[in-house]
């Protein structure tokens, strides 16, 4: 089945092209949605008379996604599971348990805006993609810990973690230096 797009959808098209989709994803997705119109003449005439409002409700909510999004860029969420001794958890943390975690630290989002392709069911830090908008998507830190206490010792020691990858780093850096400053030795044949 052939539609128009009426928005940027995230690996089929941006908002205009006629793109080609399976019935079922049109009539149960696409079309409920709005997020498209079935390409008939009726309907390209509907979209080409209505293309400027739709680009400026776009625009708008892309503004918005970004603000928010500039807010949201980097933040840290802590969440406390029970786990077992090798830190696998007794459930698991899912999209529904990210969102409302957003939601308590002041944001709006949807489950189906993050973007959790398997639950996570282990402690640790996990980076997690919210999309806000098509075409603005934001990462978060997710630390998964027994406790407050676990969570900051973690915290603390990647934080450790990275400090010493950086010296590490500049001491290599010097080192190119260093070997590229030295005049080649002759060599002996």
């Amino acid at each position: 089945m052939e539609v128009i797009l009426l928005e940027r959808i995230e690996k089929l098209g941006q908002m205009g092209e006629t793109v080609k989709v399976k019935p079922g994803f049109a009539r149960n997705y696409l079309l409920p949605q709005k997020k498209a119109l079935r390409n008939t003449k009726a309907n390209q005439a509907r979209f080409e008379a209505e293309r400027v409002q739709l680009e400026a409700a776009n625009l708008k909510r892309r503004e918005e996604a970004e603000k928010v999004a500039s807010k949201m860029d980097g933040h840290n969420l802590l969440m406390i599971r029970q786990a077992g001794e090798g830190g696998m958890l007794y459930g698991s943390v899912s999209g529904r348990d990210v969102a409302e975690a957003i939601n308590e630290a002041g944001f709006t989002v949807e489950r189906r805006q993050v973007a959790l392709d398997t639950p996570i069911k282990s402690l640790g830090n996990y980076a997690v993609r919210v999309s806000l908008h098509p075409e603005v998507s934001v990462t978060i830190n997710i630390t998964v810990a027994r406790s407050q206490e676990e969570a900051e010792r973690a915290a603390k020691a990647a934080a450790d973690a990275s400090a010493a990858e950086e010296v590490v780093a500049d001491e290599a850096v010097a080192e190119e230096a260093v070997v590229e400053a030295a005049p080649e030795a002759p060599t002996e044949e």
